[in-house]
């Protein structure tokens, strides 16, 4: 049976607004971005969940928070929900990482790559796409909220694609805040959903 992932990116935080990388930095949404969290889960309201799974870094779990908590649910923390480690480019803007690693930032324009500690999107791609597989085995026939960020998002997108990160960088546009985006996992593979994605 096909179980249906609902990956929602968290709202806007003061760092998405700098746009500063952020990474595993514990940023809080702003008030836009609980005004976000609160639209989208009006529009989520008619939808049936059987359970709400998020990244327990601050701005996704806050903003999970106020999804499950319209939908009566308990928002369930995942570690391998939590954006990519971007080690000593958090909390910089574009404009500071090219002036302190002008190397790392030709790299990461050219192959989504630049910073040297934290971890790559090859890291952050299998264990997002282990942890959404063992959701859908876990609740067969279902649909499953799971709230995310942008590069998680964009790795789940890439494999379900059949692409590469990098492949998926050129031609997947960024996740805004609140979007949506819908897969789903059928016979132990994630694919796209039929129905069409929701923003």
């Amino acid at each position: 049976m096909a179980t249906t992932l609902v990956l929602v990116r968290h709202g806007e935080t003061d760092w998405n607004r700098e746009n500063r990388f952020q990474g595993h930095a514990d940023t809080p949404l702003n008030d836009t971005g609980r005004a976000q969290a609160r639209a989208l889960a009006d529009d989520l309201g008619e939808d049936s969940f059987a359970a709400v799974y998020t990244s327990p870094l601050a701005r996704a779990a806050e903003t999970a928070a106020i999804l499950a908590g319209a939908l009566g649910l308990e928002p369930l923390p995942d570690p391998a929900l939590k954006e990519v480690d971007v080690g000593s480019w958090s909390g910089l803007t574009r404009t500071e990482i090219e002036a302190r690693y002008p190397e790392g930032f030709a790299r990461w324009r050219e192959y989504g790559h630049g910073w040297d500690d934290g971890e790559t999107y090859d890291e952050l791609g299998e264990r997002v796409l282990t942890r959404l597989l063992d959701l859908g085995a876990r609740h067969p026939g279902a649909a499953v909220l799971a709230v995310t960020h942008g590069g998680p998002i964009r790795s789940a997108l890439a494999a379900a694609e059949r692409v590469s990160f990098g492949e998926a960088r050129r031609t997947i546009h960024v996740v805004d805040n609140c979007a949506v985006v819908r897969l789903t996992v059928r016979d132990g593979v994630l694919e796209q959903a039929r129905r069409p994605s929701r923003a």
